[in-house]
């Protein structure tokens, strides 16, 4: 049955004007993104098959275009549409944090982070430079790596805060194994971004590590 002759409370975009976004089931809310479904199938129900087939959201955000398009009725402009809605969500948080002061803001430093980070399959190691104010100047990738390493160097860091005038600085990177605590070297290279940055009088605020369900900030658990 077409979505069109569904109860008007249970079709996904009227449920969402009614209820609000956060009222919808994963696959109602990529329904509505999809807008239409195949000969004998509604965009609900292809949904559907999309998260069985992907496993989750994460990994369907995350799917290389030759594994998208290879779904029925999947294709570039889909991909390309897909890819559009996360990196708009993405420069929204990264406004948000431009006007807020981060350091106070935890989670929405955390949402953008996993934004960026989250369901990478090579690690990659991130800055986010801030002004006095803790407000968000620039963030930056400053190194991509392998599956277990993403090599960033002290003295890079330093340059680049120099660089953009920051005050305080925070980094992040990803774990693609999945595990989501400090590694002994994870907690080392703090150390030494900590102290390349006290020498220049800039704070290292946090170091933030972003694994498959967790993010975890190092200056909560006292190793920062």
């Amino acid at each position: 049955m077409p979505i069109t002759d569904w109860p008007a409370e249970s079709r996904p975009r009227e449920k969402l004007l009614e209820h609000g976004a956060q009222a919808l089931t994963d696959a109602e809310l990529l329904a509505i993104f999809l807008r239409v479904g195949l000969p004998g199938k509604s965009a609900v129900d292809l949904a559907r098959d999309l998260l069985e087939h992907f496993t989750s959201l994460e990994a369907l955000f995350h799917a290389p275009l030759d594994q998208f398009s290879a779904i029925p009725g999947m294709g570039q402009a889909k991909y390309a549409q897909l890819q559009a809605v996360q990196e708009m969500a993405r420069r929204a948080l990264a406004e948000e944090l431009k006007e807020r002061d981060a350091f106070t803001s935890p989670e929405s430093v955390r949402h953008y982070l996993q934004l960026r980070l989250r369901g990478l399959v090579t690690e990659e190691f991130h800055a986010l430079f801030l002004d006095s104010g803790h407000r968000l100047i620039v963030a930056e990738v400053l190194a991509r790596g392998s599956l277990n390493e993403a090599r960033v160097y002290p003295r890079e860091l330093a340059r680049r805060a120099l660089q953009h005038n920051a005050a305080a600085v925070i980094v992040a990177h990803n774990h693609p194994s999945g595990r989501a605590d400090a590694s002994a070297a994870d907690l080392a290279l703090t150390r030494q971004l900590q102290s390349a940055l006290a020498l220049l009088e800039v704070k290292l605020l946090d170091h933030f590590i972003v694994a498959a369900h967790r993010v975890v900030s190092l200056a909560e658990t006292g190793a920062l």
